[in-house]
This record gives structure tokens, sequence and C-alpha cells, in this order.
């Protein structure tokens, strides 16, 4: 169902409540579905195995009513509660003071409308048409995420707060009217991602590439993991094998310091059938043990890895993560992929193999003003995580 089409008073937009009711000839438009994260395909696999998120979608027009980007919106409850670690105490921080002003409530979750997409890191929430001012069409999605609220009965009194994410460095010159419209921005953990090397053919050439130190420590990890079996999983194997892939998950997801939301491994089997061989589940067993996941997506310059599943308990053993970031890593050089994608969390080892940070920039505003002034003194505490940035690679000697 269209829920809105735009007026004189209001954005140029049309929103719509699933991604199955926006016509065809919007993808056409906008010739967008060779971007994956834009893609139906993609986009109906999250939105029907997230029943707890309200998705919904603008479709961004000009003055001709042409679709000139696509924007993705998630209502996501956020629990104070639920953050851990190094964050805990910034939080902690916010829950005392929110609470004791009245504005946080221990009993519901804080509402967050978010422009963009919680699962992935990376500029995925806004699809702009190339001919098209980027500037004007983010200013012009964030007019309709604040609009949105008038269009969807409830929704006014329910939101807590407008998260528009993520950003680029070089994308920043575009948001800067953001903080006209009262955002505040911050940064946490990079985007960790690698540069593959053209002359790569193969994991060799990855390994002849790295410093002793480097190659020493990869080849160990290697021969810990000599014994895992990996599998690819069909859409079949995965449904079957999901509860203990979820548990997997929550063993991982359960360290995170910033979650705006917990995946739900249904969407594999969606995406398997969705995109084909564009996504992939690949499973690690220890004789009949099943001891991880990793699971990402083939773009046409990149490799993205996505959520992750691994046993704690005999992590270090088989060395399964390390064995997951190097099969990752072949994976992007025989698709002769530009870059490898390796999301945030976990960046010192991700840097030891050869990633590096791609700091990203979210816009968070408050709908009311006064706990918008006390969320801007919070956000300002908000710092990535540090780390130590490995440089694992032999310095490349130009050719005469």
């Amino acid at each position: 169902m269209n829920l809105f089409f735009c007026n004189k008073n209001a954005p140029q937009v049309s929103y719509y409540a699933k991604v199955d009711d926006i016509p065809k000839q919007v993808f056409n438009e906008l010739d967008c579905c060779n971007h994956l994260y834009f893609s139906p395909g993609y986009l109906s696999a999250l939105e029907l195995n997230h029943e707890n998120i309200q998705f919904s979608y603008m479709v961004l027009l000009d003055q001709h009513s042409k679709a000139i980007g696509l924007a993705i919106i998630q209502l996501v409850d956020f629990y104070l509660d639920s953050v851990q670690e190094t964050m805990e105490s910034l939080f902690h921080w916010l829950r005392c003071i929110g609470r004791k002003a009245g504005l946080l409530s221990p009993e519901k979750p804080f509402k967050i409308l978010t422009c963009g997409n919680t699962f992935v890191s990376g500029e995925h929430g806004i699809y702009i048409r190339p001919d098209q001012d980027k500037k004007k069409v983010i200013n012009q999605s964030v007019a309709g995420l604040l609009h949105f609220v008038e269009t969807v009965p409830n929704l006014k009194s329910e939101v807590d707060a407008f998260m528009v994410k993520d950003f680029a460095e070089e994308t920043l010159a575009s948001t800067d009217d953001l903080e006209d419209e009262g955002f505040y921005s911050f940064q946490v953990d990079p985007n960790m991602v690698m540069t593959l090397r053209p002359d790569w053919q193969d994991f060799d050439d990855y390994l002849a590439a790295m410093r002793t130190k480097f190659r020493v420590k990869a080849k160990k990890a290697l021969e810990k993991s000599a014994t895992l079996r990996v599998e690819a999983l069909t859409a079949a194997r995965m449904e079957a094998l999901e509860p203990q892939l979820t548990q997997l998950y929550k063993s991982v997801a359960s360290n995170a310091s910033f979650n705006l939301g917990d995946f739900s491994l249904g969407a594999y089997v969606h995406l398997l059938n969705n995109l084909g061989d564009r996504y992939f589940v690949n499973a690690y067993w220890q004789e009949s043990q099943l001891v991880g996941f990793a699971s990402g997506m083939i773009t046409d310059d990149s490799v993205d890895a996505h959520f992750v599943g691994i046993d704690y308990e005999v992590n270090r053993t088989y060395a399964v993560y390390q064995r997951m970031l190097y099969d990752y890593i072949s994976m992007a050089i025989a698709h002769k992929a530009r870059y490898l994608v390796l999301g945030r969390t976990a960046s010192e080892i991700k840097s030891s193999v050869g990633a590096e940070p791609r700091d990203m920039t979210i816009y968070l505003r408050h709908k009311k003003t006064i706990p918008n002034k006390i969320l801007s003194l919070f956000l300002r505490k908000i710092e990535p995580t540090a780390f130590v940035q490995k440089h694992p690679f032999k310095a490349v000697v130009p050719k005469k």
C-alpha cells in the first residue's frame, strides 16, 4: 500500500509500507537492482524476518515525479540497559541523566526512526541516482524522514529520535546541512576494508605480499584450522541448521558494545533463495561439531562480510575466526574484487590481515529540544574503540 504521496507542503517523496508495494517503474527509473542492498530480493528478506522492526521506504522524486533516490526507513527499539563493555559507563551516565529528567523510561525501549540499514556498515541506506546532486537528495531524504512521522498514525507519539547512517568521510561535505536540522554527528568503530592488489591471482600471492612476521602467523593459523571442514550452505540446509547457527551468532553478538538490533538468521534462507550465488553462508565443522559460520555478499567490485558465529570454546584451538578471515580474502581474490569489506568490530585482528579503517559518521537527533541537548553532550563523549593498526604487507617497490 502506498502510504502517502507528496503534496505541495511536503518533501517530494512517496512512502511505502512494504518493498513489494514499490512500483517496478521506480526500480527501472533508478536502475538500482544491481546494487544488491537496494534490490527487492535483499530488502524483502530483511523485512520478512524481522517482525520487531517496522520497515518503510521513501522514494525520492524530482519535479516531474520521476524517481531519483530510494531511502530505507527502519523503526528500531534500542534498549539502553543492553549496552555493554566499553560503552557502558557512557550509557550509564545517559540513563541516569535521562531518567532523572524524566526523559527515559526503564519500562519501554528508546525508539529510533532510522534512515539507513541497521544490519550493515556503510552507505547502504540511501540510493542516489548517479546523475543527481548528492547533497540535495540527502537533504530531501532527511526532510522526508522528519515528515514521515506526520503521515503514519501514532508514529508521532512513539518515535523518540531520528538517526541517519552511515556516511563515509568523502560524503560529509554533502551531509553538513543535517546539523542545521538539529542532528548531532558521532562515530562508532570504523568499517574495516581491505584493498586487494590487482596482481594477486590467488591466496599464495597474498601470502607472498606479507611481511615475514604476518606470513608466519597466517600459516600457523592455517595449520591449526586444517582439520576444519567448510560447507557452503543451501537454503534448505540453512533452514535445518538455523537453531545451531543462531546460538553461534548470539555468542558473538552478545559481545558487541553497540548494537541496534539482533539479526534474524531466518533471513538467510530468503537471501540465499533471492540472491542466488551472490549471497553465501559457510558453515565450519570440526568433525561432527559445528564451530562457526560466516556470511556475506558478492557485489560488482567487493566481497562484503556480514554476520559470523563462533564457538569461542574452540576458537583458539582451531583458529576458527582467523580461518574465516583468510577464506573471505581467498574468495575476494577469486572473484577479482577490488575490496574486501570486513565491517566493524575486531578491528585489530582485521588490520593484521590487511584491512584498514574507514571512518563512518552517524547523525542522531532527539525529537524534543531539551533531550536533544542532553543527547548532544552524550554523543560528544563517544569515541571509537582504540586499537593498534597493523601493517602486514611489504612495501611495494615501483617497477622501473
